[in-house]
C-alpha cells in the first residue's frame, strides 16, 4: 500500500512539473522529436535552394528527424521569409535566408512583411558566393584600376553594365564599386545570369557585375576578362583573380551570404542547438565539398557572429543604397 501511495504521489508531482519545466525551456532537451520545415524563399535549382538542402540533409543525418525543404519564391524572397517570420516559435519552421532578406530588401520594399530585425531569431550564418567584374575580351582593361579609368576618360554613363536585377546583389556590389572609384557607368537590367552572359559573350554589353558561378567557365576558357571578385578573398575557384579589394580598393566587400534563423521568440536553448550543429557542419569535408560543388563557399559563423554581421551590413547597405538613390518600389 506505501509503494502505491508513492507512485501516485511521484505521478501527480511530474504531471504538476512538467508544464513548468517547459515554460523554462527544460523540456526543450528533447528537440527535435518530429519533422523540421526549412522555408527557402526562391525556386528549386538555384544556389539558394542547393545550400538549403545541405544544410537540411546535414540536419537530418546527425538528428534522425527529416528536415524538409519548402520552396516559397516571391517578391525577392519576402514572401517565404513572411512565412517563417509569423510561423510557432518553436524550432519547427527555419528560414534559409540571403542578405537581401536579411538586410537590403528592407530598403528597396515599400511595404515590408516583415521585420528583418525583430521578426527572427540568427542562428547561423551558412554561405557565400562571390560577385565577378567581368568584361568582354574587347574591351581594353586588364584590371579593375583600369575599368575605373576607362570609365572615367569615356564619361558618366557612357559604358554600361548587365545585371540580373534592379537591387540585386550585382547591382548593389557595382554601386558600391561606383561610390568607392568615383565614376558612373549605365545599369542594364536583364531577367537572369544567363541573358547577362548571352549579350557580354556577344559583346552587346562590355561588363557585367554579377555572381561569379556562371560566368566561371567562360573566364577559364578566354571568352571573358574577370578584373576582379568582390569577395573579402581570393576566391577558391578563381585563385588568379584577385579581389577588388586588394587593387586599391580597401574594404571592399561586397559578396552575397546565405543564413538560417527561426521566428523571433524560439528558445535560446533551441537556437543555440542548432546553430552548434550548423557550425559544426561548416567545417565538415564532406558538407564543405557539397557547398563548393553548389558554386558557393562555407561560411561558418554562430547564432552571434549572425547577428553582428546583420548590423555591419545594415551600415554598409543602406549607406550603398541612399548613395545609389534607389527608391523603394
Amino acid at each position: 500500500m506505501t509503494k502505491m501511495i508513492r507512485r501516485r504521489t511521484v505521478m501527480a508531482v511530474s504531471a504538476i512539473a512538467a508544464p513548468m519545466l517547459a515554460r523554462h525551456g527544460w523540456a526543450q532537451s528533447t528537440y527535435p522529436n518530429k519533422q523540421i520545415r526549412m522555408v527557402v524563399p526562391f525556386a528549386t535549382a538555384g544556389t539558394t535552394d542547393l545550400l538549403g538542402r545541405i544544410a537540411a540533409q546535414h540536419l537530418t543525418e546527425v538528428w534522425g528527424q527529416t528536415v524538409v525543404v519548402d520552396n516559397k519564391s516571391g517578391a525577392g524572397g519576402n514572401l517565404g521569409a513572411e512565412i517563417v517570420a509569423k510561423s510557432p516559435a518553436d524550432g519547427y519552421t527555419l528560414l534559409l535566408g540571403t542578405v537581401g532578406t536579411a538586410v537590403t530588401n528592407q530598403y528597396l520594399y515599400k511595404n515590408m512583411p516583415y521585420d528583418s530585425v525583430k521578426s527572427f531569431a540568427p542562428v547561423a550564418l551558412f554561405g557565400e558566393v562571390a560577385n565577378v567584374l567581368a568584361v568582354h575580351p574587347d574591351m581594353p582593361v586588364k584590371t579593375a584600376n583600369d575599368y575605373v579609368a576607362y570609365c572615367k576618360a569615356q564619361g558618366p554613363g557612357k559604358v554600361s553594365f548587365g545585371s540580373p536585377a534592379i537591387g540585386g546583389t550585382g547591382h548593389l556590389a557595382m554601386e558600391y564599386f561606383q561610390s568607392l572609384g568615383g565614376f558612373k557607368v549605365e545599369h542594364i537590367v536583364y531577367r537572369g545570369s544567363s541573358l547577362v552572359l548571352k549579350d557580354l559573350l556577344a559583346g552587346h554589353i562590355p561588363s557585367t557585375m554579377d555572381n561569379l558561378p556562371p560566368y566561371l567557365s567562360h573566364i577559364q576558357q578566354g571568352t571573358l576578362r574577370a578584373l576582379g571578385v568582390s569577395s573579402a578573398k581570393r576566391w577558391f575557384a578563381a585563385p588568379d583573380v584577385p579581389t577588388i579589394a586588394e587593387q586599391g580598393f580597401a574594404g571592399f566587400d561586397a559578396a552575397p551570404w546565405w543564413y538560417v534563423a527561426a521566428p523571433a521568440g524560439t528558445p535560446a536553448d533551441i537556437v543555440k542547438k542548432l546553430s552548434d550543429e550548423l557550425v559544426k557542419a561548416s567545417k565538415s569535408p564532406d558538407v564543405i565539398k557539397r557547398i563548393r560543388d553548389a558554386g558557393a563557399s562555407e561560411l561558418g559563423g554562430s547564432s552571434e557572429d549572425l547577428a553582428k554581421h546583420m548590423v555591419a551590413e545594415n551600415v554598409k547597405w543602406k549607406k550603398v543604397i541612399d548613395a545609389a538613390k534607389l527608391e523603394p518600389q
